[in-house]
C-alpha cells in the first residue's frame, strides 16, 4: 500500500511538473499586416488603379460636358423665354428637364452602387485582395497564428509591436504566384 500511495505521489510530482515547464498549447499568437502597404508593392495592383483612376476621369469629363449643354440649353431657354409663346416655353422646359434627367442617368450608370466603375473595380481589384487574403490565410496557418488584424485605415488597432508584422512576409507569398515589389524596392 505504501509503494502504490507512494508512486501515485510521484506520478502525480512528474504530471505536476510537466505541465507547469511545458508551454501554455492553448497560447494563441495574433499578427497585423497593413494591406495597403501590401498593395501598393503590388504593380498589378498599382496598374488596376491607373485603370480605375483613367476611366473614372473619362466619364468625369463625359458627365461635365453634358452639365455644361444642360447649363447652355437653360441659359439660351432664360435668355429667350420672354419672348417665346406659353407652349415653347413648356417645350424647351421638357427639353431641358430630360437633358438632365440623361446626364443624371449616366452619372448614375458610371458612378451608381453596381455601376460601371464599381464593375470594373470588381474584375481588376478582387483578384488581387483575393490573393492576398488567401497568403495571409496561409501564413496565419503555418505559423499557427489565431489572429491577424489589418492595421491599414481601420482604428480597430491601436498599438501593434512592428515585430509581429507580417506584411513583408505576405509580400513573399504573394511572389510565388504574382509580381511582387522585391524587398529592397518596397515602399
Amino acid at each position: 500500500m505504501k509503494k502504490t500511495i507512494s508512486q501515485l505521489l510521484q506520478a502525480a510530482l512528474f504530471t505536476l511538473l510537466m505541465v507547469a515547464f511545458v508551454p501554455p498549447l492553448h497560447a494563441q499568437k495574433n499578427a497585423f499586416v497593413n494591406t495597403q502597404y501590401i498593395l501598393n508593392n503590388i504593380p498589378e495592383y498599382t496598374d488596376a488603379q491607373d485603370v480605375l483612376n483613367s476611366l473614372s476621369e473619362k466619364w468625369q469629363k463625359e458627365i461635365a460636358e453634358k452639365h455644361k449643354e444642360v447649363s447652355e440649353m437653360y441659359k439660351k431657354y432664360q435668355a429667350e423665354a420672354v419672348l417665346l409663346p406659353a407652349d415653347v416655353k413648356k417645350k424647351r422646359e421638357a427639353e431641358i428637364v430630360e437633358k438632365d434627367n440623361e446626364v443624371k442617368a449616366l452619372q448614375k450608370k458610371y458612378f451608381g452602387p453596381g455601376g460601371e466603375l464599381f464593375k470594373k473595380r470588381e474584375e481588376l481589384i478582387k483578384p488581387i485582395q483575393e490573393k492576398v487574403y488567401n497568403a495571409i490565410e496561409t501564413i496565419a496557418t503555418t505559423e499557427h497564428i489565431a489572429f491577424v488584424f489589418d492595421k491599414a485605415g481601420s482604428p480597430t488597432l491601436l498599438y501593434g509591436n512592428p515585430k509581429y508584422d507580417i506584411s513583408d512576409a505576405v509580400l513573399d507569398e504573394l511572389g510565388k504566384v504574382m509580381q511582387t515589389s522585391s524587398p529592397g524596392t518596397r515602399k
